[in-house]
């Protein structure tokens, strides 16, 4: 039963909330603004109201498939397993070939019922650092390394190993954003 389960969070996670978003509003997201279907790329191309509408659908999809284990009763680390199923399926999806969004929403509608003080912290932390840092991508990085920071200091493992895993993956998917952040942020020195 769990793997079925697990299928279903995967493809509960490969269906994309802003292209359907985009598609209610005329506009193909995957080839507007940055190309990301994303609420970000949604912000850009559509504005605050369609993006809260993605963000808020791709949260969602995150939640309902930690409530699904909690209804199911599962364990805390398949609830986990499939949490990272879900973000790997947005950031994934096999109907577009692997192009899908950032994974941020999801992640973050897994991580607000699984470990809400780990959330709590990396939401924190990521307000924090924004002023500062400027950029959306490394105040993301900041809060996810509060997340790990939290996690070891409470040691609330196994759970939280899943999550680990997909915040590796989401960082993977921002590897060219994180890049243009860090030279935007830190120019190094021509001499």
């Amino acid at each position: 039963m769990v793997i079925l389960y697990w299928i279903g969070s995967y493809l509960l996670g490969t269906v994309l909330t802003a292209l359907w978003i985009g598609k209610w509003k005329g506009v193909d997201l995957a080839s507007s603004g940055s190309g990301n279907p994303g609420a970000r790329n949604a912000l850009a191309v559509l504005g605050r109201k369609s993006s809260l509408l993605v963000f808020l659908g791709d949260f969602l999809k995150g939640s309902v498939v930690v409530w699904a284990g909690f209804w199911l009763e599962f364990s805390l680390l398949s609830v986990a397993v499939a949490g990272l199923l879900a973000v790997i399926g947005h950031i994934y999806p096999l109907w577009r070939k692997g192009r899908g969004g950032k994974g941020i929403s999801t992640f973050a509608g897994v991580a607000f019922w699984l470990t809400p003080d780990l959330f709590l912290a990396m939401l924190v932390l990521s307000f924090a650092f924004y002023p500062w840092l400027k950029s959306a991508t490394l105040s993301m990085l900041a809060g996810f390394s509060a997340f790990f920071a939290v996690a070891f200091a409470l040691q609330v493992q196994p759970v939280v190993w899943p999550l680990f895993v997909a915040i590796i993956v989401i960082v993977i998917r921002h590897k060219a954003d994180l890049k243009v952040s860090m030279e935007k942020r830190f120019p190094a020195n021509k001499a």
